[in-house]
């Protein structure tokens, strides 16, 4: 007697599901410690990163005080970097730097944490978009200057410390371009004073920069409209003696960049929006 065809999807279907049930019951079988980091070493050189994860936080959760543990945790964290996920870096890197603080390899966490911030703070649109880069927070930038810092003071014969050197050389021009860009905003705004003031913490705080030359620029022009006539010859002085190539410069003359010529609205024209001003 042959079987109806409805019979034969019946149990076809109950085959597929036993085989996932076998699959979802292996999946949640506990495994031993070298089981788990066997599976996740294997599926990260496949570059299988979701089942890497997933194995190394179920040794962790697991064995927590086991023999692989701590290098599960470590491992985690490059998987985590891998999959881009790296607010999840950050708190991993973190976690185990709280957890294990004299462990022989926890520059490397400190080196992820600095890493995983550094990312943030360049985004998609700023990686391919430059000219926005100057006008975006520059507070993840601080950060992540801060933390390849302090793995360079903990631990200098650390072998990310290389790499951390080169990205802190680029978070202070990027840091630099920052304050230059918010000094121009202040300018066309004819706010001055906060604009000498940003531009003196970068001849300051920031030396040996790209920057550094349209900072004195912008305190020049700054001081003069200010009436500070010695600040702005000082720094005048300074512009002309290690950037005589600039180009507010011609031929040793001073040019205003014309930042403040923008015209101001009155008070009463902007809380208005435009329908009444005073000066009409």
């Amino acid at each position: 007697m042959r079987a109806s065809p409805s019979v034969i999807k019946i149990l076809a279907l109950s085959l597929v599901l036993g085989l996932a049930a076998c699959s979802s019951n292996k999946d949640k079988e506990i495994l031993t410690e070298q089981e788990y980091y066997r599976e996740a070493r294997q599926a990260l050189d496949k570059n299988n990163l979701i089942v890497a994860q997933d194995r190394l936080r179920r040794l962790e959760n697991q064995y927590p005080f086991g023999r692989y543990a701590e290098q599960a945790q470590l491992e985690l964290i490059y998987v985590l970097y891998r999959m881009s996920d790296m607010e999840e870096v950050l708190t991993a890197s973190e976690r185990f730097i709280r957890l294990h603080p004299q462990h022989e390899q926890v520059d490397y966490a400190y080196y992820m944490r600095g890493l995983a911030t550094y990312e943030m703070a360049f985004t998609f649109i700023e990686r391919y978009f430059s000219d926005d880069i100057d006008r975006r927070n520059p507070a993840p930038l601080r950060d992540s200057f801060a933390y390849f810092s302090e793995l360079i003071q903990r631990y200098p014969g650390s072998p990310y410390n290389a790499d951390a050197r080169a990205r802190m050389i680029y978070l202070r021009e990027r840091m630099a371009s920052y304050e230059v860009e918010v000094a121009r905003y202040y300018m066309k705004r004819h706010a001055y004073l906060a604009a000498a003031n940003r531009c003196e913490s970068v001849v300051t705080e920031f030396q040996h920069t790209a920057s550094v030359g349209d900072a004195l620029a912008i305190m020049t022009e700054a001081y003069h409209y200010l009436e500070l006539d010695d600040k702005a010859q000082t720094s005048l002085a300074v512009l002309k003696l290690n950037y005589p190539d600039h180009e507010q410069l011609v031929n040793g003359k001073f040019m205003k960049s014309g930042l403040a010529d923008v015209d101001r609205r009155s008070f009463l024209n902007i809380v208005s929006f435009g329908i009444l001003d005073s000066r009409q």
